[in-house]
């Protein structure tokens, strides 16, 4: 049962669906949070606390999980291209592949392309990544810097997803995708097993904070829906009483899963353009889509000038977040406004005891108009 809410300030859109706590799946393998801290370099990225936010919320205490710096990257996705690549060159191996060197292909609007690429040149692989047009040319030059190839595609993410698709097709390539779609699933479900680090994490940092029992709301940043759905299998894998509510927060420029939630079945949405580069999906990620339609309490669509705002915000309050990081604080706000603000509240479950945790995905680019998404 679902209840549909249209807009409620210019622009916004809303979407509730009561009884998703009760939905359950099985938590990613627990052999992900082993990898990622056998890897140099790693350490817990910060759970902020934020006295300030909380008050002006009208909530019990604020986290932030601030991804600015995630194994020398400024974003969380090197978590899922890190464990991802792994598992492809541990398949690999079992099945007797080629020797030498595989190209490991992507498409990107930023950090994804850059943490592919990373690994890629860590373990003495290659790498190729495709950008739609638009990119800002310091987030091509970050990802240069990985020695990677790189092409631009004349086109928009969905379109540069398909020419990396169709350019991996060889038997020394192999695509490294954080969506999904009927036929490739297996690769970016082994991306999505990697961002349950993050969540692990934040269990431990809170039960440090003396909040033992865990949030009460999480608040995530949803492009494809790929680090929507690994927070949603890690607290949906919890007995009932101690799942939180979760909240999805799009541009409105690109909200395709407020889209297909409200339609009740997957959506492909026209994209513009929005600072919120790396959220700027059309289609959502056909193995997320499951987790996304049962197990998020709402979902909201922000506007630039609400991002752009909170990144302020959180900037003066010590965390560094770009503009699809920011959207989370961005999306609570929005969900809270009046003059529907308090039956909001009643249906996420929050109160003046509550806890909440906004997900910053990434930190602050040195250009403010530089991609640093997916």
């Amino acid at each position: 049962m679902s209840e549909h809410f249209s807009f409620f300030s210019p622009g916004a859109r809303w979407f509730v669906q009561p009884g998703a706590r009760a939905w359950r799946c099985e938590p990613a393998p627990a052999a992900v949070r082993g990898f990622h801290t056998s890897l140099r370099g790693y350490a817990p990225t910060p759970l902020t606390e934020l006295p300030s936010l909380a008050c002006e919320l009208g909530v019990g205490r604020v986290f932030v999980k601030d991804e600015s710096q995630r194994l020398g990257l400024p974003a969380f996705k090197a978590l899922g291209a890190s464990w991802a690549i792994h598992r492809v060159l541990a398949a690999r191996a079992v099945s007797g592949g080629q020797p030498g060197p595989v190209t490991l292909v992507t498409a990107t609007d930023g950090n994804h392309g850059r943490a592919v690429a990373r690994t890629a040149l860590l373990l003495g692989q290659d790498a190729h990544v495709f950008v739609p047009q638009g990119v800002h040319p310091q987030a091509v030059a970050a990802i240069v810097a990985e020695q990677a190839q790189v092409t631009e595609v004349p086109g928009t993410y969905d379109e540069a997803v398909r020419v990396a698709a169709a350019a991996a097709s060889g038997p020394e390539a192999v695509l490294v995708q954080d969506t999904a779609w009927p036929g490739y699933e297996r690769i970016p479900g082994w991306i999505v097993e990697g961002y349950s680090t993050l969540c692990a994490e934040i269990d431990e940092q809170l039960a440090q904070r003396g909040v033992m029992e865990g949030p009460d709301l999480v608040s995530v940043p949803v492009g494809v829906g790929s680090l929507a759905q690994a927070v949603i299998a890690h607290y949906r894998s919890r007995p009932p009483g101690q799942a939180p509510a979760l909240l999805s927060v799009e541009p409105e420029a690109a909200a395709c899963v407020l889209a297909s939630l409200i339609s009740g079945e997957p959506v492909s949405v026209p994209t513009g353009d929005t600072v919120m580069a790396g959220l700027n999906c059309g289609t959502p990620s056909s193995i997320a889509w499951p987790y996304l339609y049962a197990g998020l309490d709402a979902a909201v669509a922000v506007a630039d000038c609400d991002s752009a705002r909170a990144a302020s915000d959180l900037a003066a309050l010590g965390v560094s977040s770009g503009p699809c990081g920011a959207a989370t604080l961005a999306g609570v706000r929005t969900a809270l406004a009046r003059p529907q603000g308090e039956e909001r509240r009643r249906v996420l479950g929050l109160g003046p005891s509550s806890v909440v945790v906004l997900l910053s995905t990434e930190g602050k680019a040195a250009n403010p108009h530089s991609a640093t998404g997916r």
